[in-house]
C-alpha cells in the first residue's frame, strides 16, 4: 500500500476524534441526539480547521444505517462509502471549479428525487463563496425549502462574500483557529503512535508555523520528518522553516537592555550569515518580549515549553516593565512597517535602533540629597537618549509654596514621525497682597519661584483671566440674595446640589432678573424639549434651601440674551485648550524633538489638566 500523508491518515472519523471546535461540536451533537436537524448548515473558518471534516462526519451521522445519532458506527456500508468518498448520496461539489449558473441548475435538477440508498441526499458544497451571483440566485429557493430528504452542508473560508440571503437561510458555525497548544498536543499524540522520534521545541516550532491550521501542521510535520531523515529535531525544523536560533533573540534583548546599538548591529550581521527570515525573527522577538512581560508581572507563570525559563527570568530582571512594553509596542508597529523597507534586514535593524533611540533616559545628579528631589510622577521630564540638554540635567527641586512647573511628557512615537504631546496646562498663580505691593520680583520670590519665570508667564499669549475665574468658582463663595446679580448664577448653581435633568435645565438657563424674592430664568430654546413644570419646583426648592427663605421662581423657554453657565463652561474650556496648546508649542524641548526628527505636533492629543 502506498504511503498516505499524515493529514489524510489522521483525519478524524468521528466527532470524538476532533481536536478543538468544541463550540461547534456541542451544538451538532445535541441537534443529532435530540432530532432537531436543520436543512442547511454553513461552516466558516480559515484553511485546515475542520470545515470539510465536520461536514463529512455529519453526513455519516445522518445516513448511518444504525440510525441518526452523534456517533456513527463506522462499519455499515453507508459509513464506509462516505469515508472512502464513493457514496452516491453524498454529492461533494467544489464551487471554485463550478461557478457557472448552468452548473448549479444541473446540480439542483436531481434534488426532487429521493436518495438512492441512504436516508438523506446530502449536498456538500465546498468554497461556496466562489459561486457567481446568478448561481446564488438559482440556489436560493431550493436552499430555503428543500425536500425533506435533502440536507445542504456549505463550507467557506470567506463568509463575507456570501449574500445575506444565503446566510439567512443557513445555520452558521464559525470554526476558530487552532492555538499552538492544541496543535502541539495533537502532534505529540500522532508522532507517538507513528513511533517517530521528536523533541518538544520542534513541535512548538511547527505549531506556531501552522498559524492555526491543523492540516498545515501535519503537512509541515511530514516535510520535517523527510528533512530530518525520519525524526524531528529542533535544529532541522528551524533550518527547514528558516526560523532564527533563539540564542540570537536572547542576545538582541540583552543588547537592548544595555542600549548597546553597535552590539545590536553586530548581532544582526551574525544572523544574516545564516540567511534567516527577518520577518519571522521579528515574530520571535515579539513572542519573547511577551514572555518577558509575563515573567515581570507574574514570575510563576513563565512558559517553560522551550526549556529556557531561567533565561527568560534573567531577561525580565535586566529591563524595566516600562521598557518591555515600549519594545513590544515598537516591534508590533515595526511588523506592519517592515514590508515597506528596502529589504527585510534594514527594516529589522531600524526597528531595533528605534527601540534604542526612543528608550527614555534617566539623569541622576549624584550631588543631590533625597530631600532635594521632587516627587516622581508626571512632573518628571522624559527625554530621548543622547538628547539630554543642560536644562534637563538640572535637579528638580520642590518649591517652597508654589506647585512645580508643569512640563511636557513626550511619549516615544512608534507608528509615524509624529510627536504626540501629553496633557499640559499653564495656570497663572494669584499672588497675595504682600507680593503685589512688593512688585514683580518679590512676587516671584514669595511664590518660591524665580522672577524670570513669573515674567515669562505674564508675557504668555494665553487667555489667563478665564482660567483664573474657573479656579475662583471652585472656592465656594457665599451668595446673598440682596446682592445677587445675574452674572453670579454660574457660581451659585454649583452650590445648589442639583443633578440629572434638573441640573441640565439649570445650567442651560440664564438668570434674567432678580426682583426681591422673585427670580426669573430663561431656558435656552435648544433644551426646551427636556423641560417640564416639575423642574421649576426642584430648582425653587434648591434655591429656598440655600437662601433660607421662600422664593418665587419661574423658568420659561426662549432666546437667551446673555451667557448661560453651559456656554460659559464651553468658553472657558476652549480658552483652557488654547492655553494648553500654546504652552506646549512654546516648550523648547518639544521644539528640539520636532526639529531633530522632522515631526509635527499632534494637537488633537493635547488635553488641559484641571487646576
Amino acid at each position: 500500500m502506498s504511503y498516505q500523508v499524515l493529514a489524510r491518515k489522521w483525519r478524524p472519523k468521528t466527532f470524538r476524534e476532533m481536536v478543538g471546535q468544541e463550540h461547534v461540536l456541542q451544538a451538532l451533537v445535541n441537534a443529532l441526539d435530540h432530532d432537531r436537524l436543520h436543512h442547511a448548515y454553513l461552516f466558516t473558518g480559515t484553511r485546515g480547521v475542520g470545515k470539510t471534516t465536520i461536514a463529512r462526519i455529519l453526513a455519516k451521522c445522518l445516513n448511518c444505517e444504525t440510525g441518526v445519532s452523534s456517533e456513527p458506527c463506522g462499519q455499515c456500508s453507508s459509513c464506509l462509502e462516505i469515508a472512502e468518498g464513493r457514496s452516491v448520496d453524498l454529492l461533494e461539489v467544489d464551487a471554485a471549479s463550478r461557478t457557472k449558473v448552468e452548473d448549479t441548475r444541473e446540480l439542483l435538477e436531481n434534488v426532487q428525487y429521493a436518495p438512492t440508498r441512504s436516508r438523506y441526499k446530502v449536498y456538500l458544497i465546498d468554497e461556496v463563496h466562489m459561486l457567481s451571483s446568478h448561481s446564488f440566485n438559482a440556489l436560493l429557493k431550493t436552499l430555503e425549502e428543500p425536500p425533506p430528504h435533502v440536507k445542504f452542508l456549505l463550507a467557506t473560508t470567506d463568509p463575507q462574500k456570501l449574500p445575506v440571503t444565503i446566510l439567512s437561510r443557513c445555520l452558521q458555525f464559525n470554526l476558530k483557529n487552532m492555538p499552538p497548544e492544541q496543535i502541539v498536543g495533537h502532534l505529540r499524540n500522532v508522532l507517538g503512535q507513528e513511533m517517530i522520534g521528536f523533541d518538544e521545541p520542534s513541535l512548538w516550532l511547527l505549531g506556531r508555523a501552522a498559524a492555526g491550521s491543523m492540516r498545515d501542521a501535519l503537512s509541515l510535520a511530514d516535510q520535517a520528518i523527510s528533512f530530518g531523515s525520519g525524526k524531528l529535531g529542533e535544529d532541522d525544523v528551524r533550518s527547514m522553516l528558516g526560523s532564527i536560533d533563539l540564542s540570537f533573540i536572547y542576545q538582541l534583548l540583552e543588547a537592548l537592555a544595555a542600549s548597546d546599538a553597535p552590539g545590536l548591529l553586530a548581532i544582526v550581521a551574525h544572523m544574516a550569515e545564516h540567511a534567516p527570515d527577518f520577518e519571522g525573527s521579528l515574530d520571535e522577538l515579539i513572542s519573547m518580549l511577551h514572555r518577558v512581560a509575563v515573567a515581570q508581572v507574574v514570575p510563576d507563570a513563565i512558559d517553560n515549553s522551550w526549556g529556557d525559563a531561567a533565561q527568560v527570568a534573567q531577561l525580565a530582571g535586566s529591563m524595566t516593565a516600562e521598557d518591555t512594553q515600549l519594545f513590544y509596542q515598537m516591534a508590533l508597529n515595526g511588523k506592519r512597517d517592515i514590508a515597506l523597507a528596502t529589504d527585510p534586514r534594514s527594516g529589522f535593524e531600524m526597528i531595533l535602533l528605534r527601540m534604542v533611540a526612543f528608550r527614555p533616559a534617566a539623569v541622576i545628579d549624584a550631588s543631590l540629597t533625597p530631600g532635594d528631589l521632587a516627587p516622581a510622577g508626571p512632573a518628571a521630564k522624559e527625554t530621548v537618549a543622547g538628547e539630554v540638554d543642560d536644562t534637563v540635567k538640572k535637579p528638580l527641586r520642590a518649591p517652597a509654596t508654589a506647585p512645580p512647573e508643569p512640563v511636557t511628557q513626550v511619549p516615544p512615537s512608534t507608528s509615524r514621525e509624529t510627536v504626540r504631546a501629553a496633557p499640559r496646562e499653564t495656570v497663572k498663580p494669584v499672588p497675595d497682597q504682600a507680593a503685589l505691593q512688593a512688585g514683580p520680583g518679590s512676587a516671584g520670590s514669595a511664590a518660591g519661584q524665580p522672577s524670570g519665570r513669573r515674567q515669562s508667564q505674564a508675557n504668555s499669549p494665553v487667555a489667563e483671566p478665564g482660567i483664573a475665574a474657573a479656579a475662583h468658582d471652585k472656592t465656594g463663595q457665599a451668595y446673598v440674595l440682596k446682592t445677587l446679580k445675574p452674572v453670579d448664577w454660574h457660581g451659585l448653581l454649583e452650590q445648589l446640589g442639583l443633578g440629572g435633568i434638573v441640573y441640565t435645565i439649570a445650567i442651560n438657563s440664564e438668570l434674567r432678573s432678580i426682583n426681591g424674592d422673585t427670580l426669573q430664568f430663561v431656558l435656552d430654546q435648544a433644551n426646551a424639549a427636556l423641560f417640564n413644570k416639575g423642574h421649576v419646583e426642584q430648582v425653587r426648592a434648591a434655591l429656598e434651601k440655600y437662601f433660607g427663605q421662600a422664593l418665587l421662581v419661574s423658568i420659561e423657554p426662549g432666546e437667551t440674551g446673555g451667557e448661560t453657565p453651559a456656554r460659559r463652561q464651553a468658553r472657558l474650556q476652549q480658552e483652557r485648550q488654547q492655553a494648553a496648546v500654546a504652552s506646549i508649542e512654546a516648550d523648547p524641548l518639544l521644539q528640539k524633538l520636532i526639529a531633530r526628527f522632522d515631526g509635527e505636533l499632534d494637537r488633537a492629543s493635547i488635553t488641559p489638566v484641571d487646576p
